[in-house]
């Protein structure tokens, strides 16, 4: 092995193989060459090398050395002729590394290198100083320099030691009483800023001779005056000449036809009509093609919405601008399950926030656990309905804070006044603490829910529920009914009255039993007293598998009863309508349950309804309960349908607001339109998303138009008149997961969509004027379009009949073929025979066909000619 001559203590020749290249970047003629043959390598790479494979590594043989290195980087270097015996060798020396990769040239050489033909090399050297050349820069130095013209004045303060620390009185006086109260500062030159302009730009334009003249009538001095003006009239004989007059019944005669003509139009056509904006139709102008939601405020608290995800949202019904979220709190399964007392002792809390203090939540409502889904009673917004997730129904009565939540509104009259007074500041800081509304009522827990409550609706004041489920006529017109679902495979219907005074008594004393070591604190509502801690379902429904043995989880389910066929009403109106209803509250203590047998019942009541599913299932059922004939117990009937159409836990039922038979089902990655009483499937279902749909919700102004939220964050915006196979449009609001959409009429021209999110966000959206304003004929092109997917369905329906008819038919002709007695085969003479004849057969025809058109003359015919 060739050896050169140089330092080989320091430095190290080694074989580097394949892959130890790969793993460092230095693979020979391609990441080092013979002109770039140097890599550094880091030491800790080099040293978790040798950890990792041990022996196997390159570098063991130098291991010792590596690790006392000083230096982080190590010099490797390619040797392509093998000078040192192999293809690479590591300097083991920070003075090695220094030398090879800064070379220093003998002088020797740095001579040979100028006067030979080695003249490439270039020896940097330093320049000579050279004696400095006044060019008159100095001059122009010293005149910009600032130089003291005068002495600096001096002034010295003092004081006696013992007028320090003495207080300090100040007064007030009349500048006009003293003599000396008022000061003159007359304006003077200040020759210490005066800069002598040495240069001056100006610039000069000709323009025309200009005159400025005004004129104003002369004003003296005020002075009162009024005017009246009288008619003119004719006396009274001129007017009754007038009157009789030829000249005037003409004039009359000739007019009347006209005027009956004029009246006549303006009763039939609308004269007030805007010709301009229906010739635009829906083309926005003035600024309205904004088609964004801009955010118009958001809440959040760091107190109550830490670590903590929204369930539910809603908006208060007669208070513009208030808006109650539910929070939870978001734990794992074995935290929730594994007994952890942090999870136990968490509060849940339900926030009324407004727009006037975005930072402070103006009410909460205390809950005796996580609520997972509220509602606000429609004939009375202060009471409030809740389902827990141990399974309870709860109540609130907020009757004493609607003032607080009524002053919360900008221009609301709350006082924010601060007094200087001790007393004055410990009172306004009293009302300004967000107060904490304890539960009123809370359903018993043996006969709850025994699963998470998914959904809760209040039932209208149209009507109410018996025990067998058997709509029937409301005496108090007003909303005394609740139903919820839940995970347990049922769903409920609640009654907020007493029961009967039969078992009235028994429940009272049950009651004072379990409440007698416990005092009532005074700050609780005693509005639904007859319903604590023994509050039982009046009517329960379950949901059996149609085909199976097993139970349907419910997770959302839609009345028709309660929505609305047509938005006859305006929001002013129905504010109106809530307000009034609220002024008198009932006393529901003392509402006792009626019997149904004195109550009227209502056959136009449609008890079927639409539940969806943890399993992304959409069942059609019925809450009314059947009798069984033999046994006599009531029980639930199977449902009539279900459709198999989301992947995922369904978590929206919602009925059109402008079409009690138009639903919208959201759940998976798909949503679905469905029209009551059409069985054949979706009107219209949306492909699979890239990401899971977590919400939906119609908008409330416009029937072609629906929110859906993703767990992205997004907010998809369909507009079905413009395209029915993508959204419209798609905005991002969050980072996080969006739980629940709910919009919000303020006014006509005010309209906001509230979006939460599961970090405990609410963001409050300002809807564009063309997402909230309809365009001409919409609701009836809707109807048109949901009428069209109708008729698809029933056509594919027929069809698909159709097909499995044909199928059928084919399957038994070929079953029948199958089924006939197989031929003999004839023998060879039959054949022949056949065959003979049929050829017979065949002359016979081409000899009448000649014949028929002259081509073969008979031979009684040639006897005859000759």
């Amino acid at each position: 092995m060739h050896m050169a001559t140089g330092i080989t203590k320091e430095i190290f020749p080694m074989v580097l193989t394949s892959a130890t290249q790969e793993m460092f970047v230095c693979r020979a003629d391609e990441d080092v060459t013979g002109d770039s043959p140097y890599k550094l390598l880091r030491k800790d790479d080099i040293v978790q090398d040798m950890k990792t494979r041990a022996a196997v590594s390159d570098f063991s043989p130098v291991k010792q050395i590596v690790l006392n290195y000083p230096e982080e980087e190590i010099l490797l270097v390619f040797d392509k002729d093998f000078t040192y015996g192999q293809n690479f060798y590591l300097v083991l020396t920070p003075e090695a590394k220094e030398r090879i990769l800064i070379p220093v040239l003998p002088e020797a050489e740095k001579e040979v290198a100028v006067e030979g033909e080695t003249s490439e090399v270039f020896v940097q050297k330093s320049p000579e100083p050279q004696p400095w050349t006044s060019l008159g820069s100095e001059q122009e130095i010293q005149d910009e320099s600032v130089q003291e013209s005068r002495e600096r004045l001096r002034c010295k303060i003092s004081m006696a030691r013992r007028e320090f620390g003495a207080p300090v009185c100040f007064t007030c006086r009349n500048a006009a009483e003293a003599k000396d109260g008022s000061a003159v500062c007359f304006p003077y030159q200040d020759h210490s800023f005066s800069i002598k302009l040495m240069e001056r730009h100006c610039g000069v334009q000709a323009i025309s001779k200009t005159q400025t003249s005004s004129t104003q009538t002369q004003w003296k001095y005020p002075k009162n005056m009024c005017t009246q003006c009288e008619p003119r009239e004719f006396p009274d004989e001129e007017r009754e000449n007038i009157l009789q007059s030829e000249s005037l019944k003409n004039f009359i005669n000739s007019v009347a036809p006209r005027i009956e003509l004029a009246l006549q139009q303006n009763e039939i056509m609308d004269v007030f009509f805007d010709d301009w904006k229906a010739l635009g139709g829906d083309d926005s102008f003035e600024g309205k093609t904004d088609t964004l939601l801009r955010e118009h405020q958001s809440f959040t608290d760091l107190r109550y919405s830490k670590g903590k995800a929204i369930s539910d949202i809603s908006w208060h019904p007669t208070i513009t601008g208030v808006i109650a979220v539910a929070m939870i709190k978001t734990v794992s399964f074995e935290e929730r399950f594994g007994g952890s007392s942090t999870f136990l002792h968490n509060s849940s809390l339900i926030l009324f926030w407004s727009f006037s203090d975005p930072f402070n939540p103006q009410l909460l409502l205390e809950c005796p656990d996580n609520v997972l889904t509220f509602a606000f009673c429609p004939s009375d917004p202060n009471i409030i309905v809740g389902g827990c997730m141990n399974g309870q129904v709860v109540l609130w009565d907020i009757s004493a804070h609607a003032e607080r939540l009524q002053e919360s509104q900008p221009g609301g009259g709350k006082n924010t006044s601060v007094n200087n007074t001790d007393a004055s500041d410990f009172e306004e800081k009293k009302k300004n603490e967000t107060p904490v509304v304890r539960y009123c009522a809370v359903s018993a827990i043996e006969s709850s829910h025994k699963a998470p409550i998914t959904d809760v609706q209040w039932l209208p004041e149209t009507f109410e529920v018996t025990k067998t489920g058997i709509p029937v006529e409301n005496e108090n017109n007003i909303c005394v009914q609740i139903v919820t679902c839940a995970l347990d495979c049922c769903l409920m219907i609640w009654d907020i009255r007493a029961p009967r005074m039969v078992t009235q008594l028994l429940m009272d004393s049950m009651q004072r039993m379990r409440e007698e070591p416990l005092e009532k604190p005074h700050t609780v509502p005693s509005t639904f007293r007859h319903l604590n801690l023994t509050w039982k379902p009046l009517v329960r429904v379950s949901l059996p598998k149609m085909d199976t043995r097993g139970e349907y989880s419910a997770t959302k389910f839609s009345l028709e009863a309660n929505t609305c066929d047509s938005h006859t009403d305006s929001d002013a109106d129905r504010a109106h309508q809530y307000v009034n209803s609220s002024e008198v509250n009932p006393e529901y203590d003392l509402l006792r349950v009626p019997s149904a047998k004195t109550l009227k019942p209502l056959e136009e009541i449609n008890t079927k309804l639409y539940v969806g599913t943890e399993d992304g299932d959409l069942v059609y059922t019925d809450w009314r309960l059947e009798k069984d004939s033999d046994s006599g117990r009531l029980y639930s009937a199977k449902p009539s349908h279900c459709f198999s159409i989301h992947s995922g836990v369904v978590t929206t039922v919602q009925r059109s607001p402008f079409f009690k038979d138009i639903i919208l089902t959201v759940g998976g990655w798909t949503f679905a339109i469905w029209r009551e009483g059409v069985m054949a499937g979706p009107i219209m279902q949306s492909a699979n998303s890239e990401k899971m749909c977590t919400v939906g919700y119609w908008s409330q102004s416009r029937p072609a138009v629906f929110f859906i939220g993703k767990a992205d964050g997004n907010i998809e915006i369909w507009n079905l008149l413009e395209k029915t196979y993508e959204p419209s449009q798609v905005q991002n609001i969050t980072t996080n997961k969006i739980t629940h959409i709910k919009p919000c009429v303020v006014s006509p021209k005010q309209h906001f969509l509230a979006v939460s999110d599961e970090h405990g966000r609410t963001h409050i959206l300002r809807v564009p004027w063309i997402l909230h304003s309809p365009s001409g004929n919409e609701k009836l092109k809707m109807r048109e379009y949901f009428d069209r997917g109708v008729e698809r369905l029933v056509y594919f329906e027929k069809r698909r009949e159709k097909r499995m008819e044909e199928k059928k038919n084919a399957e038994a002709e070929e079953l029948r073929k199958k089924m006939e007695p197989i031929k003999t085969v004839k023998s060879m003479a039959e054949t022949e025979e056949e065959d003979a004849k049929e050829y017979e057969d065949y002359l016979s025809l081409t000899e009448v066909i000649l014949k028929g058109v002259g081509l073969l003359l008979d031979p009684e015919d040639n006897t005859l000619k000759n």
